[in-house]
């Protein structure tokens, strides 16, 4: 049996772990995931780092804030009077949804409660990171023309982008 090596329309499953810029391991995913390789829903950089390998590979990819979860956008940290909160939401990482006048709608996080106020950020908690990406290579085989068409594995692809 020929071992096959990763490259376009192939599905890749693996595990992979997200170290942030003090090295932490912040995400640690054992259960394989999959993709359809040259789809182009996973990092670019991912992608080109696993070209041509094959099961049990491993790769190390380091990027960059901005091209990972960009730089951290002062207009998306908010402050509000306390008061002004639902008690629910009054403690450190709860999370809450705004809508603009758009009907977009984006998560943002408590990061700071203070006597009178309290402070949430819709900024990725790894925007302004420098990531490094640890994947390993579970299996590698041809994709059907199914999956070739929908853009990704049976039963939907992982979303690490």
């Amino acid at each position: 049996m020929t071992t096959q090596v990763i490259s376009k329309n192939k599905i890749v499953e693996l595990t992979y772990q997200i170290q942030n810029t003090e090295g932490e391991i912040v995400e640690k995913i054992d259960l394989p995931v999959s993709y359809l390789h040259g789809s182009g829903k996973v990092f670019p950089q991912i992608e080109a780092a696993l070209e041509g390998k094959k099961m049990d590979d491993e790769v190390n990819v380091v990027i960059p804030s901005e091209e990972a979860f960009g730089e951290p956008q002062e207009d998306l940290i908010l402050t509000f009077d306390i008061n002004e909160v639902p008690p629910e939401v009054r403690r450190i990482g709860a999370e809450a949804a705004f809508q603009n006048d758009k009907g977009e709608q984006k998560n943002f996080t408590v990061t700071n409660i203070t006597e009178d106020t309290l402070t949430l950020d819709g900024n990725h908690p790894l925007a302004g990171q420098v990531i490094t990406f640890i994947v390993k290579v579970v299996s590698v085989r041809d994709a059907s023309n199914e999956e070739i068409l929908a853009g990704e594995p049976e039963g939907g692809a992982m979303p690490f982008h």
